[in-house]
């Protein structure tokens, strides 16, 4: 499988989430702007916002190339200069409480020297966790490793669950899901195994996600609720701005800056020694953010 058909591959998944989302949401659409890197390649930005779920949101594709900068070089421990590469990620940010963040990548990345590597991950952010919901999350995400290698799940639901942590803070970002990088034939699968895998978490998203838009969505919420949904949201902003490596590279290898933000929520905020009431719904949640549980036992 050649990079050209594995972007394709990629351009052909962001349609189908745009598509799932918008029936989803029933009232706002996506907006797509077109945008060329400097560098080499460039990629589609499709961003939602004023839904009747969504808030805002975005799915990006992208596919580039050119010479690597030292910086990243030194940190893939890498000497080649060229590189492509191509990917999906969203993010999105619900208007109710009630509706967790979510977000969802897959890559493939590629030197001139012939090796490659594919990566990715989903994960679940509840401002309010549902563990049945949580399990049910984890179990679509373990049926789809299951297939492709025994080993995948555990590995991946542990590294998701230290990838997604806030050190500062000591807790989860949400209750994880699957993150894995540097997959190729090491993995003893093929590449085009490696990328079938990989095509069935991105296709998994959109309707795993919309069932659980629209069994959350009618719900109601208090200003309490929707107040705590705002500081969750700036664990969020937290995570990507300092700690998240996607991020990181997209801003290091000159990328478009508009593409790699839209990750950030629309509203936001931050209080000093912001005080949570014990045993309240947030204390619940709060005392869930942890490493290491085992969400698939709440099904």
């Amino acid at each position: 499988m050649t990079k050209e058909q594995i972007a394709d591959q990629f351009k052909a998944l962001q349609n189908t989430i745009t598509q799932t989302l918008e029936t989803a949401d029933a009232k706002a659409k996506f907006k797509e702007d077109t945008w060329n890197r400097e560098g080499g390649g460039g990629g589609r930005s499709r961003i939602i916002a004023n839904g009747n779920i969504i808030e805002k949101g975005g799915v990006n594709f992208s596919a580039v190339h050119g010479r690597l900068p030292q910086k990243i070089k030194s940190k893939l421990k890498i000497e080649c200069d060229d590189f492509f590469a191509t990917g999906v990620s969203l993010i999105m940010h619900p208007e109710n409480p009630h509706v967790p963040i979510v977000h969802m990548n897959v890559r493939y990345f590629e030197l001139t020297d012939g090796n490659y590597w594919f990566g990715g991950g989903i994960d679940l952010t509840p401002i309010y966790i549902d563990k049945k919901e949580a399990a049910d999350f984890h179990q679509a995400l373990k049926l789809i490793c299951d297939k492709h290698h025994p080993e995948f799940y555990s590995k991946f639901k542990t590294w998701a669950d230290d990838y997604f942590f806030l050190t500062h803070r000591n807790e989860t970002r949400g209750v994880g899901g699957i993150f894995f990088d540097h997959l190729n034939e090491s993995t003893g699968l093929s590449k085009n195994e490696i990328f079938n895998f990989v095509i069935e978490i991105g296709q998994l998203f959109a309707p795993l996600y919309a069932k659980i838009m629209t069994k959350n969505a009618k719900k109601s919420y208090n200003a309490q609720e929707k107040d705590w949904q705002l500081h969750r949201r700036g664990r969020y902003v937290e995570f990507n701005l300092l700690q998240d490596k996607g991020t990181r590279f997209g801003i290091d290898t000159n990328g478009r800056a508009e593409s790699i933000l839209v990750s950030m929520p629309p509203e936001v905020k931050w209080t000093y020694q912001y005080e949570i009431e014990a045993n309240s719904p947030e204390d619940k949640t709060i005392k869930l953010l942890k490493k290491g549980i085992n969400w698939i036992e709440y099904s």
